[in-house]
């Protein structure tokens, strides 16, 4: 048999960034911006200082209050009016923009400066079509007049790799995935050839190919246009791809900067080693226990149409969102199901919990088939099969107290109010969270705690599968961290079969006993993590892992000092 060729993606080798003596594009000098009285803390940012040189790609990482989005806004001039900077420069080619009037800094927005935002769907406008957003820039600033703007837009179309400009000038973004919306925010960011391009975390929400190929495509501009770049993310992956240097921030301070190469392998400050120690990464060995278990959940030939339509006369679409998938979950083990958005592994959770009828195929709980059954014979079993969703602060209602939240559940399953709350203090001290977290609401906390509360409500009825949708997508790398580890704790613990779905493949290797990758609606393949990562027989399979980011960066080789996430 010959040798599995490696059909691994290479990263393009990096333009070398700019010397260290070159003035720089923009230099922030001792930049404080002061938050509203009565908060945790008197700062957003604090005497924060570095320089963005033209031809370089400065990354920005820290966690969720870190201010490294606050210090981009500063940039930009888009802070809220309740925050003012109360001392410090911001200079762009030597001109301090805090010193800048309204008009002077409308004008540099687009034309020498642009931003391009985390969530694209909330920041174009879903009533104009692509290209009028697009031609609207250059409208504003009298750019490309008469037909050339025309001409413009579908240029800067095709160059974001957009396909068929001609069409998609007219059609709305609802229409477009988020990959294709991201890329129409960098084609507006860039129609009139900015200096200064600032990216806030566009790639955190996107899966695995989807994000490669549009760090692809910003490393490819910033080396054609000559661009200074700063780029927000807490994703070291991300930084290993595409960084010359970079800014640590904790708190509203920088605690360390330099090159990439020095940050990554060397760093020197213990947050950014904790940082570091959080990525995650295969574990040394996986469970072997959780084979002797019994299988609490078996689908078999598993099938979801759906079937959609184009107008009045337009022809009907089938969507074959899962087509044919089978597995099994034994007691104790985690399965991971990844694939890129539009695979089906969201579909398949929803089925799992009976949120949408199947098509076809058996779906056995503990032996028994409930696929067929109706609401009102599930119902004595939803409280087995449980689900953590993938928004916390979305899915708790913020009228309530956490220990409302938590008890209901039980309450309606039979228990006592005082059997239930004193249960929800239980789950509470078990997702290591304080006692008076009980009688709080969901806004009083922060992402992390608010999943940790969703976790305690879905344990709150016992289940004996919990379905985690895209849990941890959303959190920071230390908190993500956490969660994962309290979730592989309380998983083996308690002896619960776990689905776990997500397009992080990191993730997937480090909690998961088994891996199912999904395309279109089909198993493209099915085994151990150390199969599907060391080993991929797939096509598809290998592509994506060819997609994770940093991969050549290993951070388990980085000396952290035994740092804790």
């Amino acid at each position: 048999m010959p040798p599995r060729q490696d059909t691994t993606i290479q990263p393009e080798p990096q333009p070398k960034p700019p010397r260290d003596d070159a003035a720089p594009l923009l230099a922030i000098r001792d930049l404080s911006i002061a938050l509203p009285a009565g908060g945790d803390r008197p700062y957003a940012v604090r005497d924060i200082s570095y320089d963005i040189r033209a031809g370089e790609i400065l990354c920005i990482v820290g966690e969720s209050g870190s201010g490294k989005s606050m210090s981009a806004n500063a940039i930009m001039g888009l802070l809220p009016n309740y925050l003012r900077p109360e001392r410090g420069q911001i200079l762009f080619r030597g001109q301090d923009l805090l010193a800048q009037p309204e008009g002077v800094l409308r004008g540099m927005r687009g034309k020498d400066m642009a931003m391009i935002f985390q969530e694209p769907l909330s920041a174009l406008n879903p009533l104009m079509t692509v290209g009028e957003q697009i031609a609207e820039v250059m409208r504003v600033h009298d750019a490309y007049p008469g037909p050339a703007r025309e001409q413009r837009v579908l240029e800067m179309l095709a160059f974001v790799g957009l396909p068929d400009p001609a069409t998609l000038f007219h059609t709305y973004p609802f229409r477009l995935s988020g990959g294709q919306r991201q890329r129409v925010m960098i084609a507006m960011a860039l129609a009139l050839e900015p200096a200064l391009l600032i990216a806030d975390e566009p790639t955190t929400a996107l899966d695995v190919t989807t994000q490669a190929q549009i760090l692809s495509l910003i490393a490819r501009i910033q080396k054609e246009k000559g661009m200074g770049v700063m780029f927000v993310t807490h994703d070291f992956g991300v930084v290993a791809e595409i960084a010359h240097r970079v800014v640590v921030m904790e708190k509203g301070l920088v605690v360390e900067q330099g090159p990439a190469e020095q940050v990554l392998n060397r760093p020197v400050h213990p947050y950014t080693r904790r940082l570091i120690a959080a990525v995650p990464h295969r574990r040394a060995r996986e469970q072997a226990d959780a084979a002797r278990e019994e299988v609490v959940l078996e689908v078999k030939n598993l099938r979801k149409t759906y079937v959609t339509g184009h107008g009045w006369f337009g022809k009907k679409r089938v969507v074959r969102a899962v087509d044919d998938v089978s597995f099994r979950v034994r007691r104790g083990e985690t399965l991971g199901i990844v694939g890129e958005s539009g695979s089906g592994k969201s579909t398949i959770g929803k089925c799992l919990l009976k949120l949408v009828g199947i098509d076809g195929g058996q779906m056995l709980f503990d032996g028994q088939d409930i696929a067929p059954l109706s609401e009102s014979a599930f119902r004595p079993l939803r409280k087995d099969i449980q689900m953590i969703f993938q928004d916390p602060f979305a899915s708790l209602n913020p009228r309530q107290t956490v220990g409302r939240i938590i008890s209901d559940g039980p309450i309606a399953a039979g228990k006592t109010r005082e059997q239930a709350h004193a249960r929800a203090r239980e789950l509470l001290e078990l997702v290591r969270l304080d006692a008076s977290a009980f009688d709080r609401y969901p806004n009083q906390f922060s992402g992390g705690q608010r999943q940790r509360i969703g976790i305690a409500r879905a344990l709150a009825l016992d289940p004996k599968v919990l379905v985690a949708d895209e849990s941890v997508s959303a959190l920071d790398v230390s908190v993500q961290a956490q969660v994962l580890e309290l979730l592989r704790d309380l998983q083996q613990r308690l002896r619960i079969g776990l689905v776990f779905i997500t397009h992080d493949l990191r993730v997937a290797a480090q909690i998961c006993n088994a891996v199912l990758v999904m395309h279109q609606g089909k198993v493209v393949e099915y085994g151990s993590p150390s199969q599907i990562f060391d080993a991929p027989q797939h096509g598809y399979t290998q592509r994506l892992i060819g997609a994770v980011p940093g991969r050549g960066w290993d951070s388990t080789r980085v000396n952290t000092g035994g740092a804790q996430a």
